[in-house]
């Protein structure tokens, strides 16, 4: 399916359903991605943060492509993750993901050896040079220890490939500086990760956010967008709080660098979507934790 220019809205970061160390949640992928389309979400990504992608493994990964696209059909584009440490496979997972039937792939920065901006701009133009489908630039300085400088977006806007970047820094001067920094390029989509910034974001020229919390409560950020889209500033602020109520909620339950996906994923199963099952070596939440989110579900 052929990307809107720029990529606009609500695009969920989808759980990875399980159902073993190894293996998908076939039925439960179905239930969770049918409601988020009925919610009005704008597309679907795979195997970002929120879909642990670098606790699975390839064959995994592939199997939940291949079946997303299955499921979607055409309805919505689908993105798919595809960082690694190693060129290469980030390079043959992107082949697989277009023959697949993925409409656009997304990159963070190679995290294991630090590198230079320079390193990261010839990265990213390997991506786009040798990969068939447009590439969003993923910066989450959180988890990759590395952040691509608003300058050296500025630099891959130029590239032919490069349609846009999500940004899960949670800085909003930052975000400023690239909307400034790429307003040369329309087409290019500047979507957000921190749903807690989503609003805010929005009232400074982002196209969207690829929300978490989406997964579970997708009529909630449609709304939001809608609302930012056309300027409701009253109805932004309200959904705002609720969005940062689901946050409360389900992020800070249990060890907080685990908790953003955990929750979510405890809380699917407990409405009943898909399993809550985290991937290996991570462990399930403990009793009293499922009590919490059970909780918060009820009120």
């Amino acid at each position: 399916m052929q990307l809107p220019q720029p990529l606009r809205g609500i695009i969920p970061p989808v759980v990875t359903p399980l159902a073993g160390r190894d293996a998908l949640d076939y039925s439960g992928l179905e239930r969770l991605l049918e409601r988020i389309i009925a919610a009005g979400c704008h597309g679907i990504f795979v195997l970002g943060s929120t879909g642990e992608a670098q606790a699975l493994s390839y064959r995994l990964r592939l199997e939940m492509v291949r079946e997303t696209c299955r499921l979607v059909g055409n309805r919505v584009p689908v993105l798919a993750g595809i960082t690694d440490t190693a060129l290469v496979e980030s390079l043959e997972f992107g082949h697989a993901c277009a023959n697949a039937g993925i409409s656009g792939l997304v990159a963070a920065a190679p995290y294991y050896f630090r590198m230079t901006q320079s390193d990261l701009l010839r990265h990213a133009e390997s991506l786009a040079t040798e990969l068939p489908l447009p590439i969003y630039l993923y910066n989450i300085p959180g988890l990759t220890k590395l952040s691509y400088d608003a300058e050296t977006v500025a630099e891959a806007a130029k590239i032919p490939g490069i349609a846009g970047l999500k940004d899960s820094s949670g800085d909003l001067i930052y975000l400023q500086r690239v909307l400034r920094l790429t307003s040369f390029r329309p087409d290019f989509s500047v979507l957000v990760g921190p749903e807690e910034v989503l609003g805010q974001a929005m009232m400074l020229g982002a196209h969207g956010g690829v929300s978490g919390g989406a997964n579970l409560r997708p009529e909630l950020y449609v709304k939001l967008w809608c609302a930012a889209e056309q300027k409701r500033y009253d109805e932004v602020v309200s959904l705002g709080r609720r969005v940062m109520e689901l946050s409360d909620a389900l992020y800070r339950v249990g060890d907080p660098s685990t908790s953003y996906f955990r929750g979510i994923k405890y809380a699917l199963e407990a409405d009943g979507v898909c399993s809550g099952l985290p991937a290996a070596p991570l462990a399930p939440f403990t009793e009293p934790e499922k009590q919490i989110i059970r909780g918060w579900l009820a009120r």
